[in-house]
């Protein structure tokens, strides 16, 4: 009959312990995510309404719906995706596969991380000057998406890059020996296989440009308008301006209303992201490696 030696027990309380110490981390870092949902759910359930969603604010912003401000929140979001997706994977494309490995790289992919930790007003400025002014697309949804793409665009780079380095060599070295060039390598092998992780980089882009407001401020959101956007050269108001907005701007604001708001955005992006995890796992699911 085999008996368990003290160093076999030792190891296997200190296996104990580790286990519950990273289970109470992970329920440390859970925690607070269901206290905010729980809160939004509990405070800001009973604004929900079909009226709520798609009527305009009324009386002062203090009475009505979010429907501009939802709406812009998705034209923001929408051209903010099209101008940063296709130029992100292609940077990295060229980082990745194309570009030699000398000092000029290893500066741009330094920029880039550097990019990523700029604070958000910083990006703003640089909309207000850029877009607004200086390519005179004014206040607009445009400018503001623009500036938005910018200041996400390190993320789906670096995400992408990371993606494309995880296809193992010997997929594209295949390739080569059957006479692929290495566009047709990167077109059929390298991206298919990479797909996946490029939606995680696009999620968190999702979740910072739905949630951003400091930006979109300076560049293209409005604090009210009577009107809805017809192109990317209006204006637009947004959740996260008018969420700022009707809990510090407006008197007399219902008490549920800004949790409301803070509900609907937050259920948008919780949205978005459901969707591309579950086209991301299809997409897991389908590889052979």
């Amino acid at each position: 009959m085999f008996q368990e030696t003290q160093q076999n027990i030792k190891h296997k309380k200190t296996e104990r312990l580790f286990r519950i110490l990273f289970l109470m981390m992970v329920l440390l870092l859970i925690t607070p995510v269901l206290m905010i949902l729980g809160t939004l759910i509990v405070k800001g359930g009973p604004a929900i309404s079909l009226e709520f969603l798609f009527t305009n604010p009324t009386n002062g912003m203090t009475e009505g719906g979010l429907f501009p401000a939802l709406l812009g929140t998705i034209w923001l979001v929408v051209v903010a995706l099209l101008a940063s997706v296709p130029l992100g994977i292609a940077a990295a494309l060229y980082l990745s596969e194309y570009a030699p490995d000398n000092w000029l790289t290893r500066a741009i992919n330094l920029a880039i991380v550097n990019l990523a930790g700029v604070p958000s007003i910083v990006h703003a400025l640089f909309g207000v000057g850029a877009f607004v002014i200086f390519f005179d697309f004014g206040t607009s949804i445009l400018a503001a998406s623009l500036t938005l793409a910018v200041m996400t665009l390190p993320v789906v780079i670096v995400a992408t890059r990371e993606s494309l380095q995880a296809v193992p060599q010997a997929f594209r070295e295949a390739c080569w020996n059957m006479g692929a060039t290495r566009w047709q390598t990167i077109r059929r092998v390298v991206l298919p296989n990479a797909i996946s992780g490029i939606l995680t980089g696009i999620i968190l882009e999702v979740s910072r440009t739905a949630g951003e407001t400091a930006p979109i401020m300076f560049t293209g959101a409005a604090f009210y308008l009577p009107f809805l956007p017809e192109s990317v050269f209006d204006q637009t108001m947004a959740l996260a301006l008018h969420l700022f907005v009707v809990a510090t701007q407006v008197p007399n604001v219902p008490p549920s209303m800004p949790y409301g708001v803070a509900l609907v955005l937050i259920s948008i992006v919780l949205l978005f992201n459901a969707m591309s995890i579950t086209f991301r796992m299809y997409l897991r699911g389908q590889k052979k490696w």
